[in-house]
């Protein structure tokens, strides 16, 4: 008979390539409870009935689940399901979508307790109670974060199938000194590093194992330079050829020490997330975000041009303030920047994020529905939201893809956000969806909409479509090169020239 195990862990993930990196931190720190305890992961695309299955098989009498925005509606779907099938199970809930009571999701009416904040001390303290059969009369249970030094470091707990074919998450600090409204990172009083030495000896250690994709999470990797010089030549003493480091940078804080290691790093081996999110300072003052975009535009030419890094940036639509023209400014300025991918993120509403202070004034209207997106706002009506979702859609596909590096400098010749919409707009008019469109027939849709609608020159557009055809090394030709050219001849006047060569 299969023994039980009374505490499950669980979280439902974006992709299977993703790790619960919370839980890890959960289970490092569960102390005597840890061999009564397991991880089991899930994806989003998985049914709740299967789910179920699995976790019910352990026979658990506590299972806590991570909850965010992205896997809300999958958790909640699932949990209902628990509690109709064993209702004796207890159930908690963690994670930022269920921390800020009383803006509470659905789920967390079904759920026996909820923790706010970091659970490293508070969840193995409520365990311990339930198991003893003691019952809180509290149902929100406000976290007891604890010191850093304190915690125990999670990344032993990444397993060799992880190392093999999973993302690996770490982080060298956590919080962020910054007060962005519209990320929960404003509620941070400050940003705190780890202490270095037991953390680079992980890091050493995940090396020794095989992990080559680092994916650090700290929302300000270069706040304090000389922590991020240290790790930084941590890794560049181990380089390998395979090596591949992600960070999330503040983008107007780049001196010349952190410089002159960056430029010593191997092509492809960095990947830099860059959130510029607006270059309006009006609506950088509304959301109480400080940056110096002169500064920020200067590193990113700088990165681009003296370091091999990855440069991946974010802007964001839909804040308070907003409009379709000063967006088409920052998108303008930012192309022009010439970084490696623009990311086109909507405006969500995060539960306990401080923008949403602006929800009255600016009329700001959101999908009741998670991810929370922006549907409305005063400035922006639905339609023209749409307009900008499918953009962003579209550019994932043709900008962010990098199938199309030589096609895509004269889509973008003059106006990049007006020429890119007026693209998007026939796009959509012609295949009325933003999906499933095969890599062939998009070549085909660019060449009819750029000399269509943008009067190119034909052989100009095939020209440039070429080179990029053969770097996406699709069979057969596509239907604007097997067009028979149409020729005068003196007797006939206008005749094909099929016909001229067989009639």
């Amino acid at each position: 008979m299969k023994s039980s195990t009374p505490i499950i862990l669980t979280t439902l993930n974006a992709r299977y390539m993703h790790t619960a990196f919370g839980l890890r931190y959960l289970y490092a720190n569960l102390g005597n409870l840890q061999q009564h305890a397991k991880i089991i992961e899930f994806t989003i695309q998985e049914l709740p009935i299967n789910i179920v299955e699995r976790l019910l098989s352990e026979q658990p009498k506590i299972i806590g689940f991570s909850v965010y925005i992205w896997n809300v509606a999958e958790v909640t779907k699932t949990v209902a399901m628990l509690k109709q099938i064993a209702p004796e199970l207890t159930i908690i809930l963690g994670g930022p979508e269920v921390s800020h009571f009383p803006d509470m999701p659905a789920v967390a009416k079904l759920a026996d307790y909820v923790i706010s904040g970091q659970g490293e001390a508070t969840l193995p303290e409520l365990c311990q109670q339930l198991l003893a059969g003691e019952l809180p009369e509290q149902k929100f249970i406000e976290a007891k974060p604890l010191p850093l030094e304190q915690l125990v470091l999670p990344y032993r707990y990444y397993d060799d199938d992880d190392i093999r074919n999973r993302l690996i998450y770490v982080e060298a600090s956590r919080g962020c000194p910054f007060k962005c409204e519209f990320c929960l990172s404003a509620l941070d009083k400050t940003a705190t590093a780890f202490p270095l030495a037991p953390f680079l000896t992980e890091m050493n250690t995940l090396l020794d194992r095989g992990v080559r994709n680092f994916k650090f999470i700290d929302r300000t990797f270069n706040l304090k330079i000389a922590t991020s010089i240290q790790i930084l030549e941590f890794f560049l003493e181990r380089m390998t050829d395979d090596l591949y480091l992600h960070f999330e940078v503040v983008p107007d804080h780049l001196p010349d020490k952190l410089k002159e290691v960056l430029q010593r790093f191997p092509a492809n081996s960095l990947q830099f997330e860059i959130g510029v999110q607006t270059f309006d300072p009006d609506i950088q003052n509304l959301i109480s975000r400080k940056q110096n975009n002169q500064k920020t535009k200067e590193n990113i030419v700088w990165l681009r041009q003296n370091t091999g890094a990855h440069l991946h940036t974010d802007l964001i639509f839909g804040l308070p303030s907003d409009t379709l023209e000063n967006f088409a400014e920052s998108f303008d300025q930012l192309v022009a920047l010439n970084p490696h991918e623009i990311q086109l993120g909507i405006l969500k509403r995060l539960r306990g994020a401080p923008i949403n202070r602006h929800t009255d004034v600016f009329e700001l209207r959101y999908n009741p529905e998670a991810p929370y997106n922006i549907l409305t706002n005063k400035d922006v009506d639905f339609s023209a939201m749409q307009r900008v979702n499918r953009f962003a859609r579209y550019w994932d596909m043709i900008g962010n893809s990098g199938r199309f590096a030589n096609t895509l400098p004269l889509i973008l010749a003059d106006k990049p956000f007006q020429r890119f919409m007026a693209l998007s707009d026939s796009l959509h008019s012609t295949e009325g969806s933003t999906w499933k469109i095969a890599l062939k027939r998009l070549f085909e849709l660019l060449y009819r909409v750029m000399t269509e609608d943008f009067n190119l020159p034909s052989q100009q557009v095939k020209d440039h479509l070429a080179v990029d055809y053969e770097r996406a090394k699709l069979k057969g030709l596509p239907s604007y090169e097997m067009a028979a050219p149409v020729v005068k001849t003196k007797k006939q006047g206008v005749a094909n020239k099929r016909q001229l060569m067989h009639g």
